[in-house]
């Protein structure tokens, strides 16, 4: 039997099922509710937060044959055929790979075509990569949209979006998880798959998912397959050594996860990113997606660098 990665096996089918996005979820299950569902939404955030789950669940509610309180059945045909991926009510497109004007027109002449279902929903994928021929022609569909048709456009970098295509449509904002929301759905899932995971399993998974749902499911994926990789030694080397003012010490952490296979500019990036949770939390303002460990790290730090200005 094929192996199903724990972030697909667990995805939510429902608009109850997904965490940590209440506003999102609030507006567009209110939406189906109420049936004033609008033709075009802009799904924004980070990877693994919810954008694409969350267009799929909408286009079940819309096309599901026993709605109940704007929450899809989960069960009907028509819900089923989504959650497989067989559904001609959904369609997909990857605007990274399918930029050109070309690829967007191809798309757009099936728009006015029938469907089973009683909505027919696009999900365009990071649609800030689409050419500026491929924009405007979307663009003249969005503002005459057939009735039948709503789209979702989802996006890790809304600011790309030119205004006339984000004007067209409503913004949410998906967020990243806080740590409290990420460690639940861990231990969530270690409980209902049966896996053998410790709590140093937990919260490695937990630190890798830096608030996305399915960097962290995917990082403990890994630990069930083959253990923890400690890719914060040389972090914590760094912090100390530049607490120690030990150039010597430093140099030799880089070495140290070079020899592991780290990449330097990784290294770095994740030196600064500590270097910002310590700020953070000096200034008493900690980041919610940030562990117990991580937070007790930046903690020490803090307290052994002298500040610059008093």
């Amino acid at each position: 039997m094929e192996y199903t990665s724990l972030y697909r096996r667990f995805r939510p089918r429902r608009f109850s099922e997904i965490r940590g996005q209440e506003h999102v979820v609030a507006a567009l299950r209110n939406a189906v509710r109420e049936d004033r569902v609008l033709h075009a939404y802009l799904l924004s955030g980070p990877r693994g937060t919810g954008k694409t789950t969350a267009a799929r669940v909408l286009a079940k509610a819309l096309n599901c044959t026993d709605v109940v309180d704007g929450e899809p059945c989960g069960t009907c045909e028509s819900c089923v055929s989504i959650d497989a991926g067989t559904s001609f009510d959904l369609h997909e497109l990857d605007a990274a790979s399918n930029n050109k004007v070309d690829d967007m027109r191809d798309l757009l002449a099936r728009v006015a075509l029938g469907t089973p279902g009683r909505t027919k929903v696009y999900l365009l994928d990071e649609v800030h990569m689409l050419t500026a021929g491929a924009e405007n022609a979307l663009l003249k569909t969005l503002e005459e949209p057939p009735d039948h048709v709503i789209f979702v456009l989802a996006t890790t970098e809304p600011h790309k979006v030119v205004e006339t295509i984000r004007s067209r449509s409503q913004h949410l904002e998906l967020n990243l998880l806080t740590a409290v929301e990420l460690e639940s759905l861990v231990r969530d899932v270690v409980a209902e798959a049966g896996l053998d995971v410790d709590e140093e399993g937990i919260t490695h998974a937990v630190r890798a998912g830096r608030g996305s749902a399915r960097d962290a499911l995917s990082a403990l994926d890994r630990v069930v397959a083959g253990g923890i990789t400690d890719d914060e030694t040389s972090t914590d080397e760094l912090l100390a050594a530049l607490a120690e003012r030990d150039p010597g010490r430093a140099l030799a952490a880089l070495a140290a996860g070079i020899a592991r296979g780290r990449e330097p500019r990784v290294t770095g990036e994740a030196l600064l990113g500590a270097l910002r949770e310590a700020f953070l939390v000096a200034m008493g303002v900690p980041p919610t997606q940030l562990p117990a460990a991580d937070r007790d790290r930046a903690e020490r730090f803090a307290e052994m660098v002298t500040p610059a200005v008093t």
